[in-house]
């Protein structure tokens, strides 16, 4: 028996026992009555779905976000590797494990990222977009570093928000100067740095920071409209323009790009347009950079939800 193996080496055969955490767990009940249950469990390297037949609890969806001490064996299933759990249980007072080797986090220093963050605000020439933008940054600072940006998909890990922002400010900075008079930079930046901020406000998160589900706000709202509300409001603060106030909005409500994929409206300036194909380059290369991890030169991976395809690893 393989003693905490990392999810991202575990093989069909293999019997694992070890420490992990709940990324996401479902209480059920097959079609003969039998209880199981239906969860994801993660480690910093990676993530496995995971089943416990004939389980009634006690852990059950609201340990979503918590270690657990497991035993199981290692199958397949459609294709899939499949861990099956023989035996679980809450981490207890006590256990010995160590969290930093559990708790996925963004490839990046922190502070780093922030710095170049900030620095990026600071060199926004036009000083309205300038001052929201660094209002906005006092208010979020401490989640803002901290935070993933999404439940899954991409990005999903502690620092992932700064992480994703950052990148997504740097390629901002690099096509506003490709461009020219076309796109206003200032503009560009401070809502590229804008987009996301209230996803701390739409997810729940669990003790280890981790996100576990959607909070009543951003069930019924969504960090779009929560964003540009906060905008709206640090903009009258601040006696901003009403014009550059609107464009800041727009710039929040359309960066999903189109209504189907979450945008509240589409992109009608050159630099929302800009922004929403911003954030899906910087989301998508982080599935294909997770994806691609996992696969061999030559191999070609499972079906990916978020992409809708197969991807291939070239030698």
């Amino acid at each position: 028996m393989d003693y905490q193996k990392a999810t991202t080496l575990m093989e069909s055969g293999d019997t694992v026992e070890g420490f992990y955490i709940l990324k996401t767990v479902s209480a059920k009940v097959t079609s003969n009555g039998h209880p199981f249950l239906s969860a994801v469990v993660l480690d910093r390297h990676g993530e496995i779905d995971a089943k416990a037949w004939d389980y009634a609890g006690p852990i059950n969806d609201a340990n979503a976000g918590e270690v657990i001490w497991l035993q199981g064996s290692v199958t397949t299933y459609k294709g899939a590797l499949q861990l099956k759990i023989e035996r679980l249980r809450l981490a207890e007072e006590g256990d010995s494990f160590d969290i930093s080797e559990l708790v996925p986090t963004a490839p990046i220093d922190p502070a780093a990222m922030l710095d170049d963050v900030r620095a990026l605000i600071n060199s926004i020439a036009d000083p309205d977009y300038r001052s929201v933008a660094q209002a906005l940054l006092d208010r979020h600072e401490a989640s803002f570093r901290s935070i993933p940006a999404a439940k899954s998909v991409h990005h999903s890990f502690l620092s992932g928000l700064l992480m994703h922002t950052g990148n997504m400010m740097k390629l901002a900075d690099f096509l506003a100067g490709l461009y020219g008079d076309t796109v206003d930079r200032s503009l560009l930046l401070a809502g590229t740095f804008a987009h996301d901020l209230q996803k701390e406000s739409e997810f729940t998160f669990s003790q280890l920071g981790l996100v576990t589900d959607y909070s009543d706000q951003g069930y019924l709202l969504g960090h779009l409209v929560m964003g540009a509300q906060e905008a709206a409001e640090v903009c009258h603060a601040l006696k901003i323009p009403a014009e550059k106030a609107v464009l800041l909005q727009h710039m929040i409500l359309s960066h999903h790009g189109e209504p189907e994929h979450g945008a509240a409206v589409k992109p009608m300036c050159a630099e929302s347009e800009l922004l929403s194909y911003i954030d899906l380059i910087d989301s998508r290369m982080e599935i294909y950079q997770e994806a691609l991890q996992k696969l061999q030169p030559g191999e070609w991976s499972d079906r990916i939800f978020a992409l809708d395809k197969r991807i291939y690893r070239h030698p």
